[in-house]
């Protein structure tokens, strides 16, 4: 789904070898990781795994360059209109107590989340942008936009003329960093809202600024995209929590913080602050409906030794998860108190665990601010200390503030391996899934062979209708990308009623879409022809499952890290010169968010994060022609131990169990391309494909089971 696009630079190097072993107390399911410090790669520059502030190109791959679309330094176009938003947003700059020359607007909330509630989405208000990821950039004579290659196609349709499009990853394309400092005279003011950026995304951005002396300007009391926006804000969300039951969840909340508790007193401080919505869903087996597609609720969570606290709306809790809290020990504070917390736990000298990755800036900045009063009240040895606010401790890597560490949240690898109860239902998920997947295809081939219209968003909502008759259907996991013909070259294209295609028997058309059921996540794209595809269709089509198939069936040493893996799926279309710009595969939670870390597959080797038995994975690989056609195959994966004859090095070695059961669409398949190997592959999951989701179909959904899962053979 929703393919990533993973910086080469990013700190998900930050993961580096960790170790899971299960111990025989009452929390036996759960993985206990051995967690590493922070290390970047020698020769790359630090980028934060979560910030999306600057994505650097550090691969040959690469398109046309969006430098062709800049202007020259310094002109402007003056018979360009003025936009309206951007004009209220510049009238701001100067008002007392602002005083700034620029204003940087994230994708992200509060919580550094991917897909964000409604009236958090500042990014995509200011700009009109309203894809995932990306960074707007307003000074007062320009606007920059920066996305990737997910979003190329969709961002030229959607910038009006008064922005700039940066194509990130382009050759000559510079960071909004970089590019702040070529348009803004020395010794400007940056303005950011600090609750939107994490500590390290904030702190990079400080420092690349800083070398033409422009200071970066926090304002905690006001956000100015908010102020222009007005009453046309959308309210904040107030979905009810449920709990997430315990036969889904595989591992009790208690057993859980006593996990997290284990790893406060390895790491030697007392405290911890969780912000990733999905960290908190998992930790505390709830689940919310604040956020689009994904089941968390917006708040906060601190663990001490002694108790723990949940920063929350109070409305959202219902009296079914107020006395499922009470009996974890988890205690309920108002969501808007958590500085107050921070400032009140620093003061009393608590070594505070902090993931700067993703907890944001205003915490880290509030806390740091508190814990050096706290060290000047202790006297003069303690505030000699204050003045160098971060220490090396020793060979550990491991960086102290005033009285806190800063390393990697553990909560991120533990939810990322699966429990059994966990990987069982992610399994009976899927195959409801294909079962409802298989009613669609059904009905959507069948109505365009008698000649109906159906747009692209006819399908999408025919789709839901067919999952929501499943057991267990909650919501979709991400919204449905539905593209016919060159809409299927745009990667995160979303149809919009009045404002879409019809689905065209003549072209390719392909559907990458999920569903959030109460035990499971799905993720599934498929690619087919109505009528008859082109030899040029059916060679790159067959190429890019010959890559599937490839990653599929990859047996590597437990040590492996994604980005070694990615090249199983490229190397087939590589033979003929072609390639994609996205991920070959993300993280899946279970029953959580469609995409999470810290594990990916993707040719952007700065994820040094191994794969390991118990994680969920994507397997993705595609192409796409702009303004002609897209091809994506995608299956989601268990990575499981392998049963090889050999174990080199004493490493045990692991491969990969299927978890999407959906047909491949044969008429696709250029035959005399597949070896006899991959044409058993083909055949063999289709077997499977039939043997699990036939008893699930009945009528003329078990006909054209049957009928796309028969074997193919040479012609």
């Amino acid at each position: 789904m929703r393919p990533l696009y993973l910086s080469c630079c990013s700190s998900s190097s930050r993961y580096l070898s960790p170790i899971t072993f299960f111990s025989s107390s009452s929390s036996s399911l759960l993985p206990k990781p051995i967690l590493p410090t922070f290390r970047t790669n020698p020769g790359f520059k630090f980028t934060p795994s979560r910030s999306r502030l600057s994505i650097r190109n550090c691969s040959s791959i690469s398109a046309k360059p969006s430098s062709e679309l800049r202007q020259k330094k310094g002109s402007l176009d003056s018979s360009k209109p003025e936009d309206k938003k951007l004009r209220a947003l510049r009238q701001l700059f100067s008002k007392p107590g602002i005083g700034i020359d620029a204003y940087v607007i994230p994708s992200q909330d509060a919580h550094q989340s991917e897909f964000i509630a409604e009236c958090y989405m500042r990014r995509g208000f200011i700009s009109g942008f309203t894809g995932s990821a990306g960074i707007a950039v307003v000074t007062k004579e320009k606007a920059a936009l920066w996305t990737d290659g997910r979003y190329f196609l969709q961002a030229e349709k959607q910038l009006n003329s008064s922005w700039i499009l940066m194509r990130s990853g382009n050759l000559g394309v510079p960071t909004a960093s970089e590019w702040l400092n070529d348009v803004l005279a020395p010794g400007s003011k940056v303005g950011i809202d600090p609750f939107l950026f994490s500590f390290d995304a904030a702190e990079e951005l400080k420092e690349d600024i800083a070398r033409k002396d422009h200071e970066l300007v926090y304002l905690y009391d006001v956000n100015l995209v908010d102020e222009i926006w007005k009453e046309l804000r959308p309210g904040p969300p107030n979905s009810p929590i449920r709990v997430h039951e315990l036969k889904y969840a595989g591992v009790d909340v208690v057993s859980k913080l006593s996990f997290l508790r284990s790893q406060l007193v390895d790491a030697g401080c007392s405290a911890i602050v969780a912000s990733m919505l999905d960290e908190i869903a998992w930790l505390l087996n709830l689940r919310g409906g604040d956020v689009p597609n994904s089941p968390v609720m917006y708040a906060y969570l601190v663990v001490t030794m002694d108790d723990a606290k949940m920063f929350v709306d109070s409305s959202k809790v219902s009296p079914v998860v107020s006395n499922h809290l009470k009996n974890a020990g988890v205690e309920l504070r108002p969501y808007g108190s958590i500085l107050s917390e921070i400032e009140s736990l620093a003061l009393k000298g608590t070594e505070l665990w902090l993931d700067p990755s993703s907890i944001n800036a205003a915490i880290v900045n509030t806390y740091k601010a508190a814990g050096e009063k706290h060290l000047e009240s202790l006297g003069s040895e303690d505030n000699s200390m204050s003045k160098n606010p971060k220490v090396s401790n020793g060979s550990s890597g491991q960086s102290w503030g005033p009285c806190g560490v800063y390393r990697a949240s553990p909560i991120s690898l533990a939810k990322a391996v699966k429990n059994p109860c966990e990987l069982e239902g992610m399994r009976n998920a899927h195959l409801r899934d294909a079962a409802a997947l298989s009613q669609f295809w059904t009905w959507l081939e069948d109505e365009i062979h008698k000649g109906a219209k159906l747009t692209e968003v006819d399908v999408s909502d025919k789709l839901l209708e067919f999952r929501q008759q499943q057991d267990g259907f909650i919501d979709t996991s991400f919204d449905t990308i539905s593209g016919s013909g060159a809409n299927g070259a745009i990667i995160h294209y979303r149809p919009e009623p009045g404002n879409c295609s019809i689905v065209d028997s003549k072209k390719l058309f392909l559907l990458d879409s999920g569903a959030q059921y109460v035990d499971g996540t799905t993720d599934i794209t498929r690619t087919v022809h109505f009528g008859e595809p082109t030899a040029h269709e059916k060679e790159c089509f067959t190429r890019v499952l010959q890559g599937h198939i490839a990653l599929d069936e990859a047996v590597f040493p437990a040590t492996t890290v994604g980005f070694v893996l990615d090249a199983f799926a490229r190397s087939f279309l590589w033979k003929i010169g072609l390639d994609y710009r996205h991920g070959t595969g993300h993280g899946v939670g279970a029953a959580l968010n469609v995409h999470e870390g810290p594990q990916s597959i993707s040719f952007r080797y700065g994820n040094t994060t191994p794969l390991q038995k118990g994680m969920i994975v994507s397997n993705e690989p595609g192409y796409y022609e702009d303004h002609a056609f897209g091809i994506r195959i995608e299956n989601l994966l268990h990575v499981k131990e392998a049963n090889t004859k050999y174990r080199f090095g004493g490493i045990g070695y692991l491969t990969f169990e299927k978890l999407t059961f959906v047909p491949i669409q044969k008429k696709m398949v250029e035959v005399s391309l597949l070896s006899d190997a991959e044409i058993d592959w083909l055949n063999d999951y289709h077997s499977q494909v039939w043997e699990k989701v036939s008893p699930l179909v009945e009528g003329s959904a078990s006909q054209w089971l049957w009928d796309n899962t028969r074997p193919l053979v040479r012609q």
